[in-house]
C-alpha cells in the first residue's frame, strides 16, 4: 500500500499564518516590556526563529529568542532544558512556540522550566493544531486547524532551504 502526500500549506501560506500570528502575538501583547519566543527543538524552534524575526519587523517591542530542549518521545523521563537562565525571562512573556499541537504532552511538559519564574504571561503559539488534545493545552495563536484521523501524520519543514512546506501523509 502505498502512502500519498499532500501539501496542506504552501510556502507562501505558511509566510502568510507566521505573520498573521505574528500580528496577534503583537496585538495582544501591546505594552508588554519584552517578549522571548520559546521554540521546543526541531522545527518548533524553527517556528519560533520565523515567528520573532516577522515580529520585530512590525513591533518595537524587545524581543528574544530561546529553545527548550524536551525528548518529545519521552517527556516525563527527561531533563528539559533552555539555553538561557530562567531567571533571565523574570516579567516577560513568554510565547512557547511549537510547530504542530497533537495531543499537548510536549508542549504540557514544556512548562515546566517557566514555572519557578515570574513570568508577566505564558501563551502557547502552533502553526498547525490537529486537535487531539489529550492535555489541557489550549493555544493562544494558530496558524492552521486541521481534522486528521489519527493514522496520518503532519510533517512541517520550516529548514533554513526554502520552500517551507506542511505535508499530511
Amino acid at each position: 500500500m502505498t502512502t500519498t502526500s499532500n501539501v496542506i500549506l504552501t510556502h507562501d501560506k505558511i509566510v502568510q499564518k507566521i505573520r498573521r500570528i505574528a500580528f496577534e502575538v503583537y496585538e495582544d501583547n501591546f505594552g508588554a516590556k519584552e517578549i522571548v519566543f520559546a521554540g521546543i527543538r526541531g522545527m518548533g524552534y524553527q517556528f519560533a526563529k520565523l515567528l520573532q524575526t516577522e515580529f520585530s519587523t512590525i513591533s518595537d517591542i524587545p524581543s528574544d529568542l530561546t529553545k527548550i530542549t524536551i525528548d518529545k518521545t519521552a517527556p516525563v523521563q527527561t531533563f528539559i532544558e533552555l539555553d538561557k537562565e530562567p531567571e533571565s525571562l523574570e516579567g516577560k512573556v513568554i510565547i512557547i512556540a511549537d510547530d504542530v499541537l497533537n495531543t499537548g504532552r510536549t508542549l504540557a511538559y514544556s512548562i515546566k522550566p517557566f514555572l519557578g519564574v515570574r513570568v508577566e504571561k505564558l501563551q502557547v503559539a502552533v502553526l498547525v493544531d490537529r486537535g487531539y488534545h489529550m492535555f489541557p493545552v489550549i493555544p493562544s495563536f494558530i496558524g492552521y486547524e486541521l481534522s486528521t484521523t489519527v493514522k496520518q501524520t503532519i510533517e512541517v519543514d520550516l529548514s533554513d532551504k526554502e520552500p517551507y512546506t506542511v505535508t499530511l501523509t
